[in-house]
């Protein structure tokens, strides 16, 4: 996916944008990016970061770069910040953004003459790129980032530097948090509202859906107010969101205890221990644990200092090793046991059929699989969350194409997506028998709602459910 940062300051800004990305670190695994603006202009570093941390590649350039503005990105596919000269000027721009009309876009952009694209990553327009042109279709930077807000069927939110200060503008239904920051000379902007706690800002807003707001190191002013109907994504809080995030102003790690605590109010099993999968799961299988009573436990230990993130090979081969090298068994704590283990979800399957077969091979007498959030039913259609390319990667679709006979609609789709229908019952013990999972329970799409703690109609559930809006 990715996350990005930036920072207005009466000072140098460097040391402050430099940590405020690096904490974005969990949304993104391959490029990272800074642009800066000061008394020499702009000056700006983007580095590869697949096989190495943020701060690593970053040390050296933030001993070279100064500037009092700032803006930074880590991304999960386009390079990013890019430098823009057009009527508007000179200006930094970096988003997180899911393009679903990028090919209509681009040929609108060709027909009305003089498009052109430079930033091509891997043969395909960059993004980032793309909203740029959109943004200077428009006669001034207010309305040219509204165009593109409007343009854009997925999802952006965006942050455009220029030398009068930094323009943030979240997604226009706010699928994406963008949170504000300030301090006594300086205001910041950022995906992750705990990315700015450390270095010294105290919240001051969030922005709502579709507002842009401009930051100087004096204030933040509202240039176009938010709209009314928000559907932020759902997932941030059961898993792509850090443990000291909050969204919404309600907190990742206490929606999970919540929803642990919901799971086991419905489960009727008794095993020996409770544990989460690493890292996401561990917060689910506390609350669990602490509502039914039942021993938390770390029966297996993430371990990465070295590692990579297991889904940036491009091998599903090599992904699956990568994660199967990175756990490493407590034999004390799984021989001969019982266990109930909590992941954030099921996807694929891969992972967590290994991490079941590992287990066993560990000397595990029973494994319970209880997913923190409903069976995924469709893929996203508003975030690039995963690299999958069709809906036929996810477990549950080929479970359902396999119990139809191919013979798939989305009435039927809908039936599956019922907790309390035959289908749906059918489908669950077809994925726990492929899984070899002793039992399967997947946490129902009302329990997990309530958790987050925010009116339903204001989150996106499509993933699980198809609605849209």
């Amino acid at each position: 996916m990715g996350g990005f940062f930036g920072v207005a300051s009466k000072q140098d800004c460097v040391f402050d944008l430099f940590f405020g990305i690096d904490y974005h670190s969990h949304l993104g695994t391959r490029r990272g990016g800074m642009a800066v603006y000061g008394k020499d202009g702009f000056n700006r570093s983007i580095h590869n970061i697949e096989n190495a941390p943020f701060r690593t590649k970053f040390d050296k350039d933030i001993q070279e770069m100064s500037g009092h503005l700032g803006i930074g990105c880590i991304s999960d596919y386009e390079p990013q910040p890019l430098i823009v000269r057009s009527h508007h000027g000179t200006y930094a721009l970096t988003t997180i953004s899911k393009i679903n009309n990028q090919e209509q876009l681009t040929q609108k952009l060709f027909d009305s003459g003089h498009s052109h694209f430079l930033e091509m990553s891997g043969g395909d327009i960059n993004a980032t790129e793309l909203i740029a042109a959109l943004i200077n279709q428009k006669a001034n930077i207010i309305e040219g980032i509204h165009h593109a807000l409007e343009e854009i069927d997925g999802s952006v939110s965006i942050l455009l530097m220029n030398q009068a200060g930094i323009y943030a503008a979240r997604d226009k239904y706010g699928r994406t948090p963008v949170a504000i920051g300030k301090k006594d000379d300086a205001y910041c902007v950022s995906f992750e509202n705990y990315a700015y706690k450390n270095l010294g800002y105290s919240d001051y807003k969030e922005l709502g859906p579709g507002e842009i707001v401009v930051v100087t190191d004096k204030n933040c002013v509202t240039l176009m107010n938010p709209n009314e109907e928000m559907k932020i994504c759902t997932f941030l809080w059961v898993y792509y969101g850090y443990p000291a995030s909050s969204y919404e102003g309600n907190s990742v790690e206490n929606m999970r205890y919540r929803c642990g605590r919901k799971m086991a109010q419905r489960d009727t099993v008794k095993p020996d221990i409770v544990a989460g999968v690493p890292d996401s799961g561990i917060a689910h299988a506390i609350g669990y644990a602490n509502e039914s009573g039942v021993p938390f436990s770390r029966p297996f230990i993430k371990y990465t200092p070295t590692w990579s993130r297991s889904f940036i090979p491009t091998l599903q081969s090599q992904r699956n090793q990568i994660a199967k090298m990175k756990i490493l068994a407590v034999e004390e704590l799984i021989r001969d046991k019982s266990l109930l283990l909590i992941d954030d979800s099921i996807v694929r399957g891969t992972q967590l059929r290994e991490t079941t077969e590992f287990l066993y091979d560990s000397g595990a007498k029973e494994v319970h699989i209880r997913p923190a959030c409903p069976p995924l039913l469709y893929g996203c259609k508003y975030l690039n969350f995963s690299r999958s390319s069709s809906e036929m990667d996810l477990i549950t679709r080929r479970v359902i194409d396999r119990l139809e006979n191919g013979r798939v609609t989305e009435e039927v789709l809908q039936e599956y997506a019922d907790p309390d229908s035959p289908k749906y019952e059918q489908m669950v013990e077809e994925i726990r028998k492929e899984m070899n999972f002793t039992s399967l329970a997947f946490a129902r799409l009302d329990d997990m709602l309530e958790s987050v703690g925010i009116d339903k109609c204001k989150l996106c559930t499509y993933c699980w459910d198809g609605k849209e809006k």
